[in-house]
Order: structure tokens, then sequence, then C-alpha cells
């Protein structure tokens, strides 16, 4: 629950509408994370996730957790100077989503209202999770190579779902596709253990009152 204050002044006594403290809930070396931006991402993530909201402990921690490592990602695109996603990108995004889990707009809305959500908010989201999959690609990728050997490992290990997935049996009819996946697995190793060593090098508090 955030915490609210009741301002009176002396002056006539006047009674003004409470004011949200938006308390800080985690340091990150200069950076912060506050009480505002955990409570939009569970109720962002969870929308997305189709999940219902939890507002506990457990799942601000695990929001808490996830706006570290965005500190740590828009530090790195600011530095490189990586490209954002476009309002347009994320707009297509967006509608996307109401098109595939909405019949109307009215469900829509009442679902974003549920979680106490907006539609610039949503669209913040999706522009930020695409600059962020082009961020990773770009910054990750091109450290990755697949060998024959890799590729023909993965085949025998993986060639019966393979074929149901993709009706293709070969291994030259397949090669892309398991170069793309064993590609993937490789660009999210190096994202994650980039992710840790930012961590480890990073001075991080957590402020449990902020948390709460």
């Amino acid at each position: 629950m955030l915490a609210r204050v009741i301002v009176l002044l002396a002056c006539g006594c006047a009674l003004l509408p409470a004011v949200v403290i938006d308390r800080i809930a985690v340091v990150i070396g200069t950076s912060i994370v506050k009480q505002s931006d955990i409570n939009r991402d569970m109720r962002v993530t969870e929308f997305l996730n189709g999940s219902p909201l939890e507002l506990n402990a457990a799942a601000r921690k695990a929001a808490a957790n996830r706006l570290i490592d965005q500190v740590f990602i828009r530090r790195e695109i600011r530095i490189g100077d990586y490209p954002q996603a476009t309002p347009k990108e994320a707009d297509n995004e967006l509608a996307g989503l109401r098109k595939e889990r909405y019949r109307t707009d009215a469900a829509f809305e009442a679902a974003m209202h549920r979680y106490g959500l907006n539609v610039l908010e949503l669209r913040s989201q999706f522009q930020w999770q695409l600059t962020v999959l082009d961020f990773i690609d770009a910054r990750f990728k091109p450290a990755v190579y697949v060998s024959r050997a890799e590729l023909e490992t993965y085949y025998h290990e993986h060639a019966a779902a393979l074929k149901r997935q993709t009706g293709k049996s070969s291994l030259n009819d397949l090669r892309q596709d398991i170069t793309n996946l064993i590609t993937g697995e490789k660009v999210n190793k190096l994202f994650f253990d980039w992710l840790d060593s930012q961590r480890k090098e990073a001075k991080i508090e957590y402020l449990e009152q902020g948390l709460q």
C-alpha cells in the first residue's frame, strides 16, 4: 500500500487532497526504482501474460528485479547508441494484441480498467520490449557462431520433434531452422550472462519499506 500524507494548511486549516509518496524501492548505483515503477510493471506484465493480478511481496520483488535489469539495458542502449523502436511499431503490436484477445473495443477497455492501465502505458511497454529485442540481436548475435558439428548433433537429438513441427526431415532441409534455434539459445545465454555480470559489478540496495 502506497503511503499517503494529508497536508493541513495552518491558515484556515484547509484540507488538501491526499498526496501519494512515491518511495524509492531499489537503488542501483546512481539509478533508482520507485514504487510506482514496480506497480506499473506488475500490472503491465500480468495484463500481457493474461494472468490474475498479484500484488504480493513475491510479485513485487520479481518486478523489482526485472526493473533492475532494465536499468542495465537502458544504460547499454544509451552508451552504445542502439536504435529505439518507433511508436508506430509499438502501435502495430498493440493492435495485434487487441485483435487476438478481444472481440470488441469495449472488452479491451474493460480489461485495461481491471488492471489499472491505459493505452499509453501499454504502447510504451511494447515500444520498450521491441527496443530490447533489437538491442539483444544487435549486441550479442554477431558473436554467435554455429559449427557443423553443433548442427549435426542438434539434428540427431531433435530430428523427430523438428519433423513434427516443420514437416521437414533431412538435415539439409532443416539446416536453417536448426541454425536459428541454436543461435537463439546462444544469444539468450550471452544476454543473461551479461546481465549477471552487470549485477555482480553494480551496487544494488533493496529498501524494504519501498517494496511493501
